[in-house]
């Protein structure tokens, strides 16, 4: 997949098929909106996404949320998903100030050439958010792409948004977010050394540093699996500092992972939460913490065995 970022100037070679918007939690909603992108692949187009960075959000409140995809996530996503290319288009007040009209003219039809475009129904762009979706029907014609306007995807007749996805994640309901997403929420990162307290238990854990503006689940202890490579392992994380051993200031993750002995420091793994078990605490001393996780193995291994059988 190509990125472009930091870049006004560029120009892609090839008509395209695009998406444009923030996608952050890539959840079904915007998973909709994708497909129709690239299903235009068939007829010669290369499928495109198009973000800004930073999001208008962000740039005109001065505040940054925390995250449901990092930026690195996203692109990770965005390839496995067959984007061919990802645009991160920078965002100022110069670039935000562009008409809605030129930015049709200049960025999608005369930069991007798109041959396509599949736009939510509450699209905005341009200055002051006056571009929308009755102006890409309406330059259309004197531009010469397609517009599809895909409609929102609704769960219990809810529409599925990112903010709802948020709610979710921060209350903690991992089912209720595997739904809304269409798969497990998940963590990328590359694995850390940590304080090696597992593996002196008998309990070697897989730690990993979360980007800082990734968006956490509570605190506590969930029911996850673990992908390495093309591999995946079943295990327990905890979410958290760790209070019963340390005064760690900066959330980590931490995965017991079943049955598994491998160094693999240094290698970039996702981990996928499924179920909260049980709040983080801090324990009277080492000895309790280890009968405690030794109880949560077993509730997890528990849960995975339900979880395959349901499945079926």
């Amino acid at each position: 997949m190509q990125i472009i970022e930091k870049e006004t100037a560029f120009q892609l070679n090839k008509p395209s098929a695009a998406a444009i918007g923030k996608f952050d939690g890539i959840h079904r909603g915007h998973q909709s909106l994708l497909r129709h992108v690239l299903e235009q692949k068939d007829k010669g187009l290369q499928a495109v996404v198009f973000t800004f960075d930073p999001s208008p959000a962000v740039l005109f409140s001065g505040v940054s949320l925390p995250e449901l995809t990092t930026k690195r996530e996203k692109r990770n996503l965005f390839e496995k998903l067959g984007v061919d290319v990802l645009i991160e288009y920078p965002l100022n007040f110069t670039t935000a100030a562009m008409p809605a009209e030129e930015f049709v003219a200049k960025v999608l039809a005369g930069r991007m050439r798109i041959a396509y475009l599949a736009a939510g129904t509450d699209l905005s762009f341009g200055k002051e958010g006056k571009g929308d979706t009755a102006l890409l029907l309406k330059m259309a014609g004197q531009y010469g792409y397609r517009t599809d306007i895909i409609e929102k995807v609704c769960l219990d007749g809810v529409e599925i948004s990112s903010s709802y996805v948020r709610d979710v994640v921060k209350a903690g309901n991992m089912e209720k977010a595997e739904l809304l997403i269409g798969e497990a929420y998940s963590v990328q990162g590359v694995v850390a050394h940590g304080k090696k307290l597992g593996r002196r238990l008998g309990m070697p854990t897989v730690n990993l540093l979360p980007e800082r503006e990734k968006l956490l689940p509570p605190y506590g202890v969930y029911f996850s699996e673990v992908s390495v490579g093309e591999k995946v392992y079943k295990g327990i994380t905890n979410i958290g500092c760790k209070p019963t051993v340390g005064d760690e200031r900066q959330a980590g993750v931490e995965t017991y992972l079943y049955d598994f002995a491998q160094d693999i420091y240094g290698s970039e793994i996702t981990v996928r939460l499924f179920s909260f078990l049980r709040p983080e605490r801090k324990f009277g001393s080492v000895e309790e913490l280890k009968r405690q996780m030794a109880a949560d193995i077993a509730r997890g291994r528990y849960y995975d065995h339900s979880r395959e059988q349901t499945a079926k």
